[in-house]
């Protein structure tokens, strides 16, 4: 009986401990609802983590192109990448190659007795380097010798360089010797010196063109001299000459030494201060860079009647205006460019000074020019000159790990061009229609979202092999016939194809094709290029570029110089 007795104890002690165990938990839940009625609402966490990982947000002060206040969280970081953000994904399976065939005769087998070449660029440098090297076409079109052009020196920059000041004529003349002949300057007809007839073709004139217009003329004439002579050749010439132009382009036009050891010492004092660097080349669009703009832009429109007034926010719309400083460091920041990242400035005065350039140094504070890595002296031998400072500019772009450029001007494209043949270095040249209507838009918008869709924008913008189909653009931006591809570049890609699904490996490829072709629009210059050369040269681009303007010049230059350089 004592069994029983225990168990019915047993049982009584766990009825009386129920009511104390329910009265606990009821105890416990009204505590947590009084907990979860008294607490705020649940912190942001993307909130939460920009008070460590993000800067404080800022305004963009209503400069050009502004769209308000910042409202995104900007992260320090550049966050994850899926590609190397220094290098080119396969560049290494293309290299520059122009060298002549064997049925490209040789100079003095092609050359004609007394017909000389006068050539008389336009424009700034990377202007005035493209006539440059369409005249070195031009003579081998026409079976003449070429005469060392005439740099301009009567422009909106007024520098007073001759060729040989900026290139080195000697090393010019020798390398090209096989394919014309130059020579630095006429020779004297029995004492006397030569007259020679000066004429100007149409833009874009091609080979007949030349043959038809220009040839008949040596007939009676032993000089010709082609004024005003940038972009005067066309865009589609056969392989030979178009391997020529590469030879004259990224050979034969080679700085003087001076240049050349101020440019390659402003490279290394970057490399002291960074493994990497990225090059930046701004421009700006008409309108919206304060008082001074308006009164400069307003008297160009008085000179030029057929330039009608621009829409800036339109230009915007349709992809024709630069980005702004402050957009250029944001779209950077989103491709994975952390703060610690080092940028160079290749640009002169920018209207807005300091307050223009503070959202991207606020971006990205190490912040760099010639003017603060070089001492005042060391610059003093190249100030006056407008064109031996855009050189030393042109030679830390073409050196740097990036190129970035918001604009379509000459050096933009010249530099493009020029890093596509030295083995694709990535150049990353911004989708402005796409990412336009994404800033304008910024401030609805989480980070994540923002970075995803530039990202997305960018393909086939970023200076990768065959972004732009051979033929398609100007042959200085993107010389086709002058690289060649590698027999493992195929392999390459089908491994890299193969480790995706199939689905998702042809929906970006789809969109790549599309970022290509419809956004980049790729015009081919010839198609449409005027005959009429009143016409010519006044375009409106919806672009300025006063960069290496030196102070104290009062000539209205011409409209063609100003828009392109």
């Amino acid at each position: 009986m004592v069994l029983p007795r225990r168990r019915q104890y047993g049982n009584n002690s766990l009825r009386r401990l129920v009511p104390v165990i329910a009265l606990v938990c009821g105890g416990i839940l009204v505590f947590l609802a009084l907990v979860s009625f008294l607490m705020p609402p649940p912190v942001d966490t993307d909130h939460l983590r920009s008070r460590h990982n993000h800067v404080v947000p800022f305004s963009t002060g209503g400069g050009e192109g502004s769209n308000g206040a910042l409202k995104l969280g900007v992260p320090i970081g550049g966050g994850r990448s899926n590609h190397d953000l220094w290098s080119s994904r396969f560049s290494k399976f293309y290299h520059g190659c122009s060298n002549a065939s064997q049925k490209f005769g040789k100079a003095e087998d092609i050359t004609v007795l007394n017909r000389f070449l006068m050539i008389a660029t336009s424009g700034g440098l990377n202007q005035q380097r493209t006539g440059i090297t369409d005249a070195v076409v031009a003579a081998r079109i026409l079976n003449a010798t070429l005469v060392v052009p005439k740099l301009d020196q009567k422009s909106f920059w007024k520098d007073s360089s001759d060729f040989s000041d900026i290139f080195d004529v000697d090393w010019f003349i020798k390398y090209l010797a096989k394919d014309i002949k130059i020579i630095k300057q006429l020779p004297e007809k029995k004492g006397k010196s030569w007259t020679p007839y000066t004429m100007r073709v149409p833009r874009k004139c091609s080979e007949r063109c030349y043959e038809s217009r220009v040839r008949p003329v040596f007939s009676k004439r032993h000089i010709v001299r082609l004024t005003k002579f940038d972009y005067r050749l066309a865009n589609r010439l056969g392989t030979d000459l178009q391997k020529l132009r590469c030879r004259v382009n990224y050979h034969a036009l080679r700085f003087t030494d001076p240049i050349l050891d101020m440019g390659r010492e402003l490279v290394r004092r970057m490399r002291t201060r960074s493994k990497h660097y990225i090059a930046l080349h701004l421009r700006r669009c008409y309108y919206g860079g304060g008082e001074k703009e308006r009164k400069e832009l307003g008297a160009i429109r008085k000179r030029w009647k057929t330039l009608h007034t621009s829409n800036p926010d339109r230009e915007r719309r349709h992809g024709k205006c630069p980005l702004t400083p402050e957009e250029v460091g944001l779209m950077l920041r989103a491709l994975g460019y952390g703060s610690d990242v080092h940028i160079y400035v290749a640009s002169g005065e920018v209207y807005g000074g300091e307050e223009t350039l503070a959202p991207l140094k606020a971006l990205f504070p190490n912040f760099y020019s010639k003017d603060t890595i070089a001492m005042k002296e060391e610059l003093e031998p190249y100030a006056a000159f407008s064109s031996r400072m855009a050189a030393l500019d042109f030679i830390v772009c073409d050196e740097s790990d990036v190129f970035v450029t918001n604009n379509n001007g000459n050096m933009a494209k010249i530099l493009a061009g020029r890093r596509r043949y030295s083995g694709h270095k990535p150049t990353i040249r911004p989708n402005a229609k796409k990412l336009y209507r994404l800033f304008l838009n910024k401030g609805n918008t989480s980070w994540e979202a923002f970075t995803s869709k530039v990202r997305t924008y960018q393909r086939g913008f970023m200076g990768e092999p065959n972004e732009v189909r051979p033929g398609r653009g100007e042959f200085h931006e993107n010389p086709s016939s002058c690289i060649c591809e590698d027999p493992g570049a195929a392999n390459a890609k089908r491994d890299r194809g193969s480790q995706k699904s199939g689905r998702e490996e042809s929906d970006a490829t789809r969109k790549d094709d599309q970022s290509v072709d419809d956004e980049l629009e790729w015009m081919d210059p010839d198609d449409d290029e005027e005959e009429d050369d009143d016409q010519t040269g006044v375009q409106d681009t919806g672009l300025l570029d006063l960069d290496y303007s030196v102070p104290g010049t009062e000539e209205q230059p011409e409209l063609e110089e100003m828009l392109s350089d």
